[in-house]
């Protein structure tokens, strides 16, 4: 008897219909084709284990499993259950009226409970849009699924339940999650909040800006002044997820397996931290079958480098594109994969080896030449990328012990906020573009335009501290990022006079002293 039973592939954050022909007849051999990997191969025996366990019998006849396309690799321990379920029904086991109704997925284990996945999120967007009537896979990845509307979820923990629901024994429980009530409810839940922040006044205000604009920024210096503290803050003042950014993001992290069981959509901003040893393929994505890396993981979010001149000079070259064209293609020899990668780069740096070059109390100890030399370990032109340079000092001893608290994180992201709407109404017709950051360098003469005054007062500053021409770009979108924190249509010098002084790490004279 012939079957046929659907599962998914995903390639990239997207999946592909599987189709499994699964054919009993008159022989002693079993033979899976399609193009499986050794995973899938491997499933047989888990199969013949969890059937065996569970009271049925595994087929005494020829079983020929086709899967298709037979140009894409089936990877991984996925299709456990559609190829058990497709093996029962071509042997009478299992009714097949209602198969084709349903994608199925999930790993087995020996004794049939069934294992959790991962990239459930665009397998269940893709079986909505295939028009299948629902999807049937582990209960740990039925929240995840149960995001998309239109289509029935169904979680089971093991394959008797399977076998029961399509042969009209038991009914299955749908899994029905309020999404648009546990995402609004969850995006004001953060563990840090800038209110723990004593002083760093100069530092709170370039975060704003860097929030409200989308700008990439990196913090500068002594041990123990609070950068690693303000970063991880970050999240807490960025505008919050749009429904469509959530979806995005939490695919990413579903294809990844970072998806928790009871995470249903992702309702605040990624942050990711990752340490100073990552390599190239980890950070960017990549592998034999390609994985999305670090920066994607941080997509609509933060991805903080601490001690940045601490990281492989290979590893943060590999970012300069991504940083310009917001995703990376993987190309391997049989196909190409794309992930997004919007996200913005909070990095922090001790100034010298030692760490206390231009500390107000603490004498420098490096010889001559070594805070540049420092410093040459980040590439020009990876600076250049990095919109807002600010140098922090260690706070007094009067500030730490200040009971005052700080000013919330919550009205900080209140102002970020509207600084959004504004940019948000800029850029309606503009594609693609959402944030000041994002602008090229013709819409920077549309909407970036400084005034006479403000116009000299770059020139003075170009010609003064050397600065590149992508430095100039960076200048006039930070200044009308903080034109739309002042609500002011036009960009004055006092904008971007504020704007010049977050370049700190242009100027030739910060590391003469060495």
């Amino acid at each position: 008897m012939l079957v046929k039973i659907f599962g998914a592939a995903v390639q990239g954050i997207e999946a592909t219909l599987i189709t499994i022909e699964v054919n009993c007849s008159k022989g002693i051999k079993f033979m899976l084709v399609g193009l499986p990997d050794a995973s899938v191969k491997e499933s047989h025996e888990r199969i013949i284990s969890a059937l065996q366990v569970n009271g049925y019998k595994f087929p005494r006849q020829q079983v020929v499993i086709n899967m298709s396309p037979a140009d894409i690799r089936k990877e991984g321990t996925a299709y456990d259950l559609p190829l058990a379920i497709g093996i029962l029904a071509a042997s009478d086991s299992v009714k097949p009226d209602k198969l084709e109704e349903y994608i199925i997925m999930g790993e087995l284990s020996l004794d049939g409970s069934i294992l959790p996945i991962k990239g459930v999120l665009p397998i269940a967007i893709m079986a909505r849009t295939m028009g299948f009537k629902g999807i049937i896979l582990p209960n740990k990845n039925a929240r995840e699924a149960a995001v998309v509307n239109n289509l029935e979820v169904y979680g089971v923990d093991n394959i008797k339940e399977v076998v029961n629901f399509f042969n009209g024994d038991y009914d299955l429980e749908k899994t029905i999650v309020d999404t648009r009530t546990e995402f609004y409810n969850a995006q004001q839940l953060f563990d840090f909040d800038f209110s723990d922040v004593k002083g760093q006044e100069n530092v709170k205000r370039a975060l704003e800006v860097a929030a409200a604009g989308g700008h990439n920024l990196i913090m500068i210096g002594p041990p123990g002044a609070g950068k690693s503290m303000m970063a991880k803050r970050m999240p807490s003042i960025l505008p919050p997820f749009t429904l469509h950014e959530a979806l995005e993001t939490t695919k990413i992290h579903s294809v990844a397996g970072k998806i928790g069981t009871e995470t249903a959509l992702m309702a605040q901003r990624p942050f990711r931290s990752p340490h100073h040893t990552i390599s190239d393929v980890a950070l960017v994505g990549g592998g034999a079958y390609p994985q999305p890396g670090e920066i994607s993981l941080a997509h609509n979010g933060v991805l903080f480098l601490d001690e940045l001149p601490e990281f492989s000079r290979s590893v943060l070259e590999v970012m300069r594109q991504p940083l310009e064209d917001r995703r990376i293609t993987i190309s391997r020899s049989k196909f190409t994969v794309e992930y997004p990668a919007s996200f913005m780069l909070i990095s922090s740096m001790n100034p010298c080896p030692c760490g206390y070059y231009n500390h107000p109390e603490k004498e420098c100890v490096c010889p001559n030449g070594a805070v540049q030399k420092y410093l040459n370990k980040i590439s020009g032109p990876l600076l250049d990328r990095v919109d807002i340079h600010i140098e922090i000092v260690p706070v007094p001893f009067e500030k730490i012990s200040d009971k005052t608290p700080a000013e919330a994180s919550n009205l900080i992201r209140e102002r970020v906020i509207v600084a959004r709407e504004h940019q948000s109404k800029r850029f309606e017709n503009e594609e693609g573009i959402y944030c000041n950051a994002q602008m090229t360098p013709k819409m920077l003469a549309k909407y970036a335009s400084p005034d006479n005054e403000g116009l000299q007062l770059l020139k003075t500053a170009m010609d003064r501290f050397n600065l590149s021409a992508r430095a100039y770009d960076r200048i006039l979108k930070v200044s009308r990022t903080i034109a739309d924190l002042d609500n002011s249509e036009k960009i004055h010098s006092k904008h971007l006079a504020e704007a010049i002084n977050y370049r700190n790490l242009d100027r030739e004279t910060w590391a003469s002293k060495k």
